[in-house]
């Protein structure tokens, strides 16, 4: 499998990256939501982990954009907000789940039972 993982901040794609590469075979980083759509369509990952907050185009519009060329992306967002405006806010632009920074570790559980309701 192979997992796409946006934020732009390094550390934190650091982190994750030492959380999430022993479950993929190929982590592939980008720091803009912007890239990571481009990123997206060029490299088709199985799963995006994307932050909300960013730059250049934030995690919400990323989301959109990569579900509206490809509606069957598995995508992620997670963030340091942990409110119900912004848990819902990930629902309507397509996400999969919404994931607080806190607890990065539960974006495995998510997509091991993504995976086992599949079956």
């Amino acid at each position: 499998m192979k997992l796409l993982l946006v934020d732009d901040d390094s550390r934190i794609r650091k982190l994750m990256r030492s959380i999430y590469s022993p479950y993929f075979d190929e982590v592939i980083e980008c720091e803009d939501g912007r890239t990571a759509v481009e990123k997206y369509n060029s490299e088709l990952p199985d799963w995006v982990v994307i932050d909300i907050k960013m730059v250049e185009m934030d995690g919400l519009k990323a989301t959109e954009k990569i579900i509206s060329r490809n509606p069957v992306a598995k995508v992620i967002i997670v963030s340091q907000y942990n409110d119900e405006i912004t848990i819902e806010a990930s629902k309507n632009a397509g996400a999969v789940d919404f994931v607080s920074k806190e607890n990065l570790h539960k974006v495995i559980d998510i997509i091991n039972k993504f995976h086992e309701d599949q079956r």
